[in-house]
């Protein structure tokens, strides 16, 4: 069987909330999967699920280990530094807080970083030189 992702769930501290947030930047959620505890999104070649925290420390059997956001970045790579510019514009406009306006990177690519609600999920934007994934 092949290495590969197919699902990252982010335990977010709200999920009605984180799910309106992923909403407005343009993600659509899942009809037949999703419920008031958890939200799917298809995210291109994987699927991006939000649960609550809690249920999510709860379900892995964590709550000694998992007591942080877990220092995670999603990113979402596009293919020129325009286009980061513009995914950074529209987090902002979504409710986003920006972390770090996005700039060029010392390993050659473009990027930035915005948090969610109530920090619910760090995410990132880049350009690498390989393009778009």
């Amino acid at each position: 069987m092949p290495s590969n992702i197919t699902l990252i769930t982010l335990g977010v501290e709200g999920v009605a909330e984180a799910t309106a947030f992923y909403e407005r930047l343009g993600f659509v959620k899942a009809k037949r999967a999703s419920e008031e505890s958890v939200s799917f999104f298809k995210a291109g070649g994987v699927v991006l699920a939000l649960w609550s925290r809690e249920a999510q420390r709860e379900d892995g059997q964590a709550g000694a280990i998992w007591n942080r956001n877990g220092d995670i970045a999603v990113a979402q790579n596009v293919a020129s530094d325009g286009e980061v510019d513009a995914v950074m514009a529209r987090a902002k406009a979504a409710g986003a807080r920006i972390l770090k306006q996005a700039a060029k990177a010392f390993w050659g690519g473009y990027n930035g970083y915005f948090a969610g609600p109530r920090r619910a999920s760090l995410g990132g934007c880049l350009q690498p030189q390989m393009g778009p994934a």
